[in-house]
C-alpha cells in the first residue's frame, strides 16, 4: 500500500498496526492533533508514562503529552520488537520502544517496554491504553530469545 493511501487508511480507522505506527510517527513529528487522533473518543482511555501516575480520559493524556511536546518538540521513539494478541475487536501489542535521548556526556538511547491495547470502535481502531516502563538493556537483548509456548 503506497504511504499515501496508509495514512489516510490509518485516519479512517486502520488496522492496528497503521495506528500504532500514526501514534509512534505523530510521537517524532510532535504532533498532538495526528497523535490524539490514534485515540479512542472514550472516558475511560488509560495512559501511563514511565514512572508517571495514570491518566485517564482525552483532556488528560492530550495534556501530558502537550507538555512533553512543549519541552522539545517531538519524541525521537521508535518501536521494536513489536509482538501482538489479537482478536475480532481488540488487540494487545507489547513493544520495545527506543528512546533517543540528551545526556549531558551527548546523546543516548533509553529503552521502555510498553503496552498498547487497540479496540474497534465505530470510529475504526483506536488506541484505548498505552502502558510504559523503564526498560533495560536485557529488554533489548530478549527479542533474540525464541518465545516458549506452554500447553
Amino acid at each position: 500500500m503506497p504511504k499515501n493511501q496508509a495514512k489516510m487508511h490509518a485516519a479512517m480507522g486502520g488496522t492496528p498496526d497503521e495506528i500504532e505506527a500514526a501514534f509512534y510517527e505523530a510521537m517524532q513529528l510532535g504532533d498532538i492533533d495526528k497523535l490524539m487522533a490514534c485515540w479512542a473518543d472514550e472516558d475511560d482511555i488509560a495512559c501511563i508514562h514511565p514512572g508517571g501516575t495514570r491518566l485517564i480520559g482525552v483532556g488528560a493524556i492530550r495534556a501530558a503529552f502537550e507538555a512533553m511536546f512543549a519541552h522539545g518538540g517531538a519524541i525521537h521513539v521508535k518501536p521494536e520488537h513489536i509482538r501482538r494478541v489479537e482478536s475480532l475487536a481488540s488487540a494487545v501489542h507489547h513493544v520495545l520502544e527506543t528512546v533517543e535521548i540528551l545526556t549531558p556526556e551527548g546523546p543516548s538511547k533509553a529503552h521502555v517496554v510498553a503496552t498498547n491495547v487497540y479496540h474497534k470502535t465505530p470510529q475504526g481502531w483506536r488506541l484505548v491504553v498505552h502502558h510504559a516502563s523503564p526498560g533495560s538493556p536485557e529488554d533489548a537483548a530478549q527479542h533474540h530469545q525464541t518465545p516458549q509456548v506452554l500447553h
